[in-house]
């Protein structure tokens, strides 16, 4: 599919057979690992889950439930699947599947547009198709948004490129009528893309000051152009200014990270120093694929020096060819640089640099993939250039590309086989659940008639979706080893309504074992009759003599020893 001569094409013309081929392939990539059962359902999808159901219902959520950032479009268009497929997890992921579709097809029209190469083009596709396993991740379960993010930000760039910026034709409107309207679109997706997740300013910022740079000293022009983007932006970020209208400065605050500021030093220079260190030693190794996300062991240990090599020289030949190239991919290269900066700054300088998953930096992997296609490119040019007239010049650059790809896929199998915990959205592994016991323990619970009480953020969510939001339990309680817990992990009113209602209580907990043995010494303590069972990582106390609340206990790491 990848292999073939290189050729300079029209930047309209698609290859529309290697295209749709590389597109089979991811899907039946993200199919098979879906088959598997490999990557869990969490609380967070979960969550996305919940507010897809309510919307069907009637809801009109905004945000993510308990938060004033991260857009409801994810479950908007989830809901819109659950109205056609059912509500069912597959149905979420089958979302996220045309997601991911759509960035590895725009990833295509992006290097086609920047570089006018079949080869590279689709190449830079390959390495989608079979991606890190950090993108394999979040395109597969959803967290809100990170779906959404990369294909606006695909848009955006394509858009910025394709766009007209200098002086139109005579009469003031531009030939095929895309000026004004199309600026307006732009503005429109990139308002719709900040509502929706703000990471995406990582796109919007260089796409504008390309726009800037590319209209010179044509101010008024640029006026214009910035006054339809504005206009667009404002009718697609129309929930997010409403809301804040009405809220205050709240999605503001939580946008720059507030709700997690206390995880950095209160001294920026410290905390951008400590969030540098994070990103050096985190960042580079999960977007090459060298890592997963949720930990530091080395994926496809044997190909990692290979690996590295690969992309370390990658690097090398992307700076120098950004900085001496000045041909027509170069304004294409300093967007997608531009990205890289943007990503990297954001991390740097917001409370998200304290978070070393890897998430943040996902805007960097489109970059990435380009920037190392058109470095492998490069050697096949050059190899032909110098006259090297054996068989590794002409497969040199297409064997590079297939022994990053099969570094890419090691790592993924070893993720899959490394079952439990898969592919999990969790770096504390307190946090990682295995949710597969979760039909036998909502069995159990209606069989014993607990349909409700309390437990922790990761046990809530998935619970009420498996549900049918039958059991509802809220997340009262703490998972974390030191007994950390934030009231923002009870995201839905009702649900406490619902507990708070009810007479009869049980408890869930989870890979807590002091927790576990807190709550047994203080029903003692309360003289609670009560009788415990262990589902895999579910751990239930249940048959309460009287409804007893946390309130009545005093967790923490001192409690109830002598």
């Amino acid at each position: 599919m990848m292999i073939a001569e290189t050729r300079a094409i029209p930047s309209s013309a698609v290859n529309w057979r290697r295209l749709l081929a590389l597109l089979g392939l991811a899907a039946a990539l993200k199919l098979t690992l879906e088959g598997l059962g490999v990557v869990p359902f969490n609380a967070d999808e979960a969550v996305v889950g919940l507010m897809a159901r309510h919307i069907l219902q009637g809801e009109r959520p905004v945000f993510f439930y308990g938060q004033a950032y991260l857009g409801s479009l994810d479950a908007w268009l989830t809901a819109g699947a659950f109205a056609v497929l059912g509500q069912t997890v597959l149905t979420m992921r089958l979302v996220q599947l045309a997601l991911y579709l759509g960035t590895v097809a725009t990833t295509y029209a992006l290097g086609l547009k920047i570089y006018r190469s079949q080869w590279l083009a689709g190449a830079a596709v390959l390495f989608m198709v079979v991606p890190p396993v950090l993108v394999t991740l979040y395109t597969s379960a959803t967290l809100g948004g990170y779906g959404e993010a990369l294909l606006f930000g695909n848009l955006l760039l394509w858009l910025a490129l394709d766009l007209p910026i200098g002086r139109p034709a005579a009469g003031g409107r531009w030939r095929g009528g895309r000026g004004w309207a199309g600026w307006a679109l732009f503005g429109l997706l990139a308002g719709l893309a900040f509502w929706t997740f703000p990471i995406t300013l990582a796109y919007t910022l260089p796409a504008l000051i390309y726009v800037a740079i590319a209209a010179g000293r044509q101010s008024a022009r640029l006026l214009r152009i910035l006054l339809a983007v504005g206009l667009g932006a404002a009718a697609g970020a129309a929930p997010w200014l409403a809301y804040t209208t009405t809220h205050g400065l709240l999605t503001l605050a939580e946008t720059t990270g507030a709700a997690i500021s206390g995880a950095s030093s209160p001294v920026l220079v410290f905390a951008a120093f400590a969030h540098l260190f994070n990103f050096l030693l985190f960042g580079p190794t999960v977007v090459w694929g060298m890592r997963p996300p949720w930990g530091a062991a080395f994926l496809a240990l044997p190909l990692v020096p290979f690996a590295l090599a690969v992309h370390i020289g990658a690097t090398g030949v992307g700076l120098r060819r950004l900085v001496a190239r000045r041909d027509a991919a170069a304004p294409g290269r300093w967007l997608l640089a531009g990205v890289m900066l943007f990503t990297i700054l954001g991390f740097v300088f917001s409370p998200f640099g304290a978070d070393p998953s890897g998430r943040y930096f996902l805007p960097l992997t489109v970059p990435v993939a380009l920037f190392m296609a058109e470095t492998l490119h490069w050697f096949r040019l050059r190899r032909r250039q110098q006259g090297r007239r054996s068989v590794w010049r002409k497969w040199f650059g297409q064997l590079l590309a297939l022994g990053l790809v099969a570094f890419y896929w090691w790592g993924n199998v070893q993720a899959a086989v490394a079952y439990p915990p898969g592919f999990t959205t969790q770096f504390d592994a307190v946090a990682r659940v295995d949710p597969r016991p979760l039909p036998a323990l909502i069995a159990f619970l209606r069989a014993q008639g607990e349909t409700r009480g309390f437990t922790n953020y990761w046990v809530e969510y998935p619970l009420a979706f498996a549900s049918q939001e039958d059991l509802l339990f809220v997340a009262r309680l703490p998972y974390h080893e030191d007994f950390r817990y934030t009231d923002r992990d009870s995201r839905i009113p009702a649900y406490e309504a619902a507990v708070a209602a009810s007479p009869r209580v049980a408890y869930i907990t989870t890979l807590h074992p002091e927790l576990d043995s807190q709550i047994r010494s203080g029903l003692h303590s309360l003289r609670v009759d009560f009788t415990e069972r262990a589902f895999g990582d579910y751990h239930v106390f249940y048959g309460l003599s009287r409804r007893v609340t946390p309130d009545e206990f005093s967790f923490g790491p001192d409690c109830c020893k002598p």
